[in-house]
């Protein structure tokens, strides 16, 4: 490999070949003609992630989610082995002028910042734009390079810094990252943040009744009651994957989504062109579970699928049924985990309600790197006393998980 190392920032991922980016993203990883993911390289220790594919993240650019006036200006950061030699490492990165969409809230510390006289607005975000879902940020590829994974990583975290520090931006910030990536950047002085989400863990279940045998009898009762309630009125669900979803189950869910993004947040993030450029360009790592009564599509929940874990991300309905968000989101989910061989299933953010259905609470991770030593020390002194809390906190919502005791 050379010895010198060129780092930049590029404005859109359509400057970047698409396998150059994934060869970093997904290394070892491809996709059979039939959809399913396969191992390139049998000793890889990655697993497939599809939100930091270059077709998800670029198709966010081309339907206009992301860039434009949108405050979500792409600035992704670009490592390699000589002036034009080849990728080898790689972050989606973002200038924000607003902390939306993210999952992780900061609006705290840039309010207190603002008051105190200083600016917090722009600020570097890398992460996946309006997905709550954990993966790689720091995107190193193999080994095989002739750079160690850690090596590296350290280099993209001092790059982040950098790019932070050339466009005046507060601070930098990583979101939803994997253990490797939160010791990278740790060490690399960036504070590190715990949240709360809640996943499904497949502990060898290969039946649907497999799992409801590990759950307490009146859990077990609860949830055969709701799935029952959910489907009484003549309803019935089906699975859509890859070319199985047309343009008019694409309407439907578009529909679906637009009515849930108003009534909860006001604005939704994706417009129709994403959607239909996710089935187009990812379509092997999409499924979508449709609701159908009387010949008609009354709801559907949108998932992402990983060579472990099936991502749940968005959901809406036309008809209000008792339990059909828990059916569709929830128990179709562990469904199709079980069916496809999947070792999780993360269902997004939030949601206590979720430990009753299976669910756990888990801890996720951001890093945040603050260039302003004085709001550095007051959000490092507030992140050492959120940790203790939310390991707390997850520790008393275990306890009220529908296992029998010791299955959990």
């Amino acid at each position: 490999m050379s010895e010198t190392i060129t780092i930049e920032a590029i404005g859109s991922l359509g400057d970047v070949k698409a396998a150059d980016w994934d060869a970093l993203a997904n290394p070892g990883w491809s996709v059979s003609p039939t959809g399913r993911f396969e191992r390139s390289d049998p000793d890889t220790s990655h697993a497939y992630n599809p939100f930091v594919t270059h077709a998800f993240l670029n198709a966010l650019e081309d339907a206009g989610c992301v860039g434009n006036r949108t405050g979500w200006m792409p600035r992704h950061v670009l490592v390699r082995s000589g002036e034009d030699g080849p990728l080898i490492g790689a972050a989606p990165a973002y200038l924000k002028s607003h902390s939306q969409g993210e999952y992780v809230f900061d609006y705290g510390w840039a309010d207190a910042f603002e008051r105190a006289g200083g600016r917090y607005y722009p600020k570097l975000l890398t992460a996946v734009p309006f997905t709550p879902a954990q993966g790689p940020r720091l995107l190193t590829g193999s080994a095989s390079d002739g750079l160690t994974q850690d090596a590296k990583r350290t280099l993209i975290a001092s790059a982040l810094q950098a790019l932070c520090q050339q466009s005046d931006a507060s601070s930098a910030h990583v979101n939803f990252l994997t253990e490797s990536d939160a010791a990278a950047l740790e060490q690399a002085g960036y504070l590190i943040r715990n949240d709360t989400q809640f996943h499904w863990e497949n502990r060898g279940y290969d039946t649907w009744d497999s799992f409801l045998g590990a759950l307490a009898s009146r859990k077990r009762k609860q949830i055969k009651r709701e799935r029952r309630d959910a489907l009484a009125n003549g309803i019935t669900v089906r699975w859509l994957v890859g070319d199985d979803i047309t343009e008019a189950h694409w309407d439907a869910f578009y529909g679906f989504y637009m009515d849930t993004g108003s009534r909860k947040w006001g604005r939704p993030y994706l417009n129709r062109t994403f959607f239909s450029l996710l089935g187009e360009r990812l379509g092997h790592s999409v499924c979508l579970m449709l609701a159908e009564r009387d010949g008609r599509t009354i709801a559907g929940a949108l998932n992402l699928i990983g060579s472990k874990t099936l991502f749940g991300r968005y959901w809406g309905c036309t008809e209000d049924h008792p339990f059909l968000h828990f059916e569709l989101c929830y128990y179709q989910a562990i469904d199709f985990a079980i069916d496809r061989g999947l070792s999780r299933v993360e269902a997004g953010a939030q949601g206590d309600h979720k430990l009753a259905r299976g669910y756990e609470a888990c801890a996720t991770r951001s890093a945040h790197y603050i260039r302003h030593e004085g709001l550095r020390d007051a959000v490092e002194d507030y992140l050492d006393r959120e940790r203790r809390a939310v390991e707390r906190n997850n520790e008393i919502l275990n306890g009220y998980t529908p296992f029998r005791k010791g299955e959990a």
